[in-house]
């Protein structure tokens, strides 16, 4: 058993839980979810609104709906430079929903092959 420093998911709040579920539920689009992996892969500078617009070819008013869900839900964060606005994910939170996870289906149950465990935490490409 991989120790954790987080409850396991069946001693959660119902709160946290439900919290968790809309954090689920903002990322539940193909559009969010690309969103979120393009401003991942672009941490810790993040990307400007045109630089994401151009990435996803989508229209502005689209683009704006879709983030400010993701935001709403604390996945991305934004600033603003100058006339510009710069969203970066939230990796705080991603790594909460992560950890939310392995608790349930890695650390208590073992539905998840330690052998795969192990290979989720290897940064991508690694081999190692």
């Amino acid at each position: 058993m991989v120790p954790t420093n987080q409850p396991a998911a069946h001693a959660r709040k119902p709160a946290d839980v439900m919290r968790y579920a809309h954090r689920f539920s903002a990322m539940g689009t193909g559009a969010r979810l690309r969103i979120l992996q393009l401003l991942v892969s672009a941490h810790p500078r993040g990307l400007v609104v045109g630089e994401i617009q151009q990435a996803l070819d989508v229209p502005g008013s689209t683009l704006s709906h879709h983030l400010e869900k993701l935001r709403a839900e604390d996945l991305v964060r934004v600033r603003r430079e100058s006339t510009f606005l710069r969203y970066t994910a939230n990796t705080r939170t991603l790594q909460e929903l992560l950890r939310f996870l392995q608790a349930e289906c890695c650390t208590r149950t073992g539905a998840v092959a330690p052998e795969v465990r192990r290979q989720v935490g290897r940064p991508e490409g690694s081999g190692a």
